[in-house]
């Protein structure tokens, strides 16, 4: 369930803050988010894949705690993100 390079280098270009960001919290959370969409696809064909499952729980935990540090630090950056992504917040 690993993200192609050419992917990966999408993802950095359209949520880097800076020229040279490749780990703030938004690459993170797009990344995330990404990966998540895909294992969600994943599940919907292998609903007895439990571990995957389990994975996937853990990455939406993640994404969650990351999102809440972006909604501290700024509010406005927040409700863009996840309106460019598509998520609830």
């Amino acid at each position: 369930m690993a993200l192609l390079q050419e992917r990966k280098h999408e993802i950095i270009s359209d949520y880097q803050v800076h020229e040279t960001d490749t780990g703030s919290a938004d690459v993170q959370v797009a990344m995330l988010t990404e990966r998540i969409n895909k294992l969600s696809d994943h599940l919907k064909t292998n609903k007895k894949d439990h571990a995957s499952r389990r994975g996937l729980l853990k990455m939406i935990g993640h994404r969650k705690q990351l999102l809440a540090y972006i909604l501290k630090q700024d509010q406005g950056r927040y409700r863009a993100l996840i309106g460019r992504l598509g998520i609830r917040g």
